[in-house]
């Protein structure tokens, strides 16, 4: 159990030694061989000893037998009793009888891990500098088990004992301290001190039991065989004990660290240094369940979190992180440029196929990246920060990205945007308003219809893009409460308008989200009735994306909207896949050509023709067309030559309120009426 303590020690110092860390094992070193020369008359009597020999050879047994395995952080861990031993001889023989079994018992379970002389003989000398420690205190107390009487002589021999255990602890825990501090850069007191409260608790076990074993030495030599049960008793606790914790901070599939073995990784690392975070998904990993079932699947988790291993830079950590997700700590990467280089150096051993029962499964990745201290001084924020890059590559089809500030939609900052939005939509005021664009005819320049355009005005950061304010709540149930908000201020403003003797069509559009529930239909039925406003001057705008993401949820809301005489238009057409089939299949009034193809119809001859198919295929069908993003009067003339049948945009007139479009409207007609007066 004390070789926990020597874990601590084995982590420490085989990391770069700085200069104090050189001095300090030098003046362990010294003091343990100056002590073991000073009391080396104490070896001839007792290497003539059966009991010494005895005891010896158990505690070599002990140290070969020894359960060693490693922590989440790579570092040994060995839990051997070999201490109860060496105390006991010191207790009966004295320091260097002590030291001598000590550092051969050691040798043994360095050779096991494979360990430099240089390191052995350092972990040697610690244990020696204790040792003489408790020496010192067994020499003051002097104590004579088998010659005191009294009651006082037997508490003091008892008192010296317990003292010199503690002695051996106080020291040897502190010099485990210095160790660490000496080596580690981001030694925090607060974790080593719960770590060395139970390793106080397995080296006080095992020292106590010392005094039983040096007693039943010197009453019969084969009593000390006796100690052995005992001795097993308490590794065994203390080995389930080991592997309790370590299947805490482990994944119990792979054995690679779990997210709290990364954490505290991470914690260890960290101390200002940067470092990247890389998380993995594998791609298309639940085919490989279905079709080969889930034992072949776990199989091939563990030759993945292997391959990974044997791929992550020195000093790196993988952990799995649950799934098929996996995530790696590689210390000392400055930069997302870098990180991506691991990333791709990751990925590429991943592309190589794994052989599993004479079959060969592809196997595929997908990587998001984050880097310490840049993106995230926290364990929480950077792996958040790597999770939203790793969707960010996902859904852009790349194989690694970094984080990206803007297109984290669940930032502390948005978090934030999205609450003053709820707020605003649930409260009175004028925060959120409506503009009404209008759409005119080409043919005869009349207004026809408007389109209803969101515009918020935050307290406090001003105006927000509408772009921005549907990012961030269109995957949210706030986006239910924005399209309840439009269609009661759209109808509420029809009727106003039809009060002022203005009749107009106003579309609105409705998000992928209410076009799968179709819970908006019998609300916008029902204003429609409240307000006795028409149903044909109310249109509903919808996008082919929304379409394809639930085709029979769509198609079912939108036969529901037509069916209260509600028409349908088709947004943002050419952008999609699918295009000519929902013209095809759905009840449409009216498809509306996408703005990146009508700017470009002055400058770029395929533009133009893709407007005027768009166009002549809406009117084959009996549809409306509609321009978007008519900016100037050329690229109107191009529209008239087309005959589409609404242009919107700029050259037409910019978004407006709803009262000041009825006074727009108005002066509109005047004009329109004082030039044709002067054309006669």
């Amino acid at each position: 159990m004390e070789a926990i303590v020597v874990a601590l020690t084995l982590r420490a110092t085989r990391s770069s030694r700085p200069p104090w860390m050189a001095i300090y094992s030098g003046l362990v070193g010294l003091v343990a061989v100056v002590m073991f020369i000073a009391t080396a008359e104490q070896i001839p009597h007792t290497v003539s000893l059966p009991a010494f020999w005895l005891m010896t050879g158990l505690a070599l047994v002990a140290a070969a037998l020894a359960f060693v395995t490693t922590d989440i952080r790579g570092a040994s861990v060995v839990l051997c009793p070999v201490l109860c031993f060496s105390f006991a001889t010191v207790l009966c023989w004295g320091l260097a009888p002590a030291i001598l079994m000590q550092t051969l018992a050691t040798a043994v379970v360095g050779l096991r891990l494979r360990d430099s002389a240089k390191h052995i003989g350092f972990i040697a000398a610690q244990y020696a500098v204790a040792f003489t420690a408790a020496y010192v205190v067994v020499q003051i107390g002097d104590p004579k088990p088998f010659a005191t009487t009294t009651v006082v002589e037997r508490l003091s021999d008892t008192a010296t004992v317990i003292l010199a255990a503690a002695a051996f602890l106080a020291v040897f825990l502190a010099q485990t301290i210095i160790t660490a501090r000496l080596t580690s850069p981001g030694f925090q007191w607060q974790k080593v001190r719960a770590s060395l409260a139970h390793q106080a608790l397995f080296l006080a076990s095992l020292l106590l039991l010392s005094p039983v074993l040096a007693v039943a030495a010197h009453v019969n030599v084969f009593f000390v065989l006796l100690i052995i049960l005992p001795l097993y008793a308490v590794q065994k606790m203390a080995r389930l004990s080991a592997e309790r914790d370590r299947a805490a901070w482990a994944d119990p599939l792979t054995g690679l660290a779990n997210r709290r073995g990364l954490q505290a990784r991470f914690d260890d690392l960290r101390a200002g240094k940067p470092m990247a975070l890389l998380m993995l998904d594998l791609d298309r990993f639940k085919h490989v369940n279905d079709a080969l079932g889930h034992d072949v699947g776990d199989r091939l988790l563990v030759a993945i979190a292997q391959r990974l291993t044997r791929q992550t830079p020195a000093g790196g950590t993988v952990g799995r992180l649950g799934g098929d997700e996996f995530a790696i700590l590689v210390p000392g990467v400055r930069d997302a440029e870098e990180a991506h280089e691991v990333a791709r150096t990751v990925l590429a051993a991943l592309a190589q196929p794994v052989r599993l029962d004479e079959l060969d499964i592809d196997v595929t990745a997908s990587a998001g990246v984050a880097v310490h201290p840049d993106q995230g001084t926290d364990f929480a924020t950077l792996m958040r920060h790597a999770d939203v890059a790793l969707y960010e590559a996902k859904r852009r089809g790349d194989s690694a990205a970094s984080y990206d500030p803007c297109v984290d939609l669940n930032s502390p900052q948005r978090l934030g945007l999205l609450a003053d939005f709820r707020r605003a939509l649930e409260s009175p005021g004028d925060e959120i308003a409506l503009h009404y664009q209008p759409q005119v005819a080409l043919d005869s320049g009349e207004l026809v219809g408007v389109e209803a355009l969101l515009r918020w005005t935050h307290p406090t950061r001003g105006l927000i893009s509408t772009p921005e304010v549907l990012q961030v709540a269109e995957h949210t149930s706030v986006m239910h409460l924005l399209t309840v908000r439009v269609i009661d201020d759209v109808v509420a403003q029809l009727a106003a308008w039809r009060a002022q003797n203005l009749r107009l069509r106003v579309s609105i559009n409705i998000s992928a989200r209410d076009l799968y529930s179709g819970e908006v239909v019998e609300h916008l039925a029902t204003r429609l009735r409240e307000y006795d406003v028409p149903p044909d001057q109310i249109q509903v705008e919808i996008t082919e994306s929304a379409l394809m993401g639930d085709p029979v949820r769509a198609y079912s809301t939108v036969m529901k909207i037509v069916g209260i005489g509600v028409a349908v238009s088709l947004d943002d057409f050419g952008t999609g896949y699918s295009s000519l089939q929902h013209l095809r299949k759905l009840p449409l009034a009216e498809i509306k050509v996408d703005r990146s193809f009508v700017a470009g119809m002055a400058d770029n001859s395929d533009d133009a023709a893709i407007v005027r198919s768009t166009v002549e295929l809406a009117a084959s069908l009996g549809l409306r067309s509609v321009a978007e993003g008519v900016e100037n009067e050329y690229t109107w003339g191009m529209l008239a030559q087309t005959h589409c049948s609404l242009a919107q945009g700029w050259s037409v007139a910019r978004p407006m309120p709803g009262a000041e479009l009825a006074r727009w409207h108005t002066n509109r007609l005047h004009a329109r009426a004082s030039q044709a007066q002067l054309t006669l």
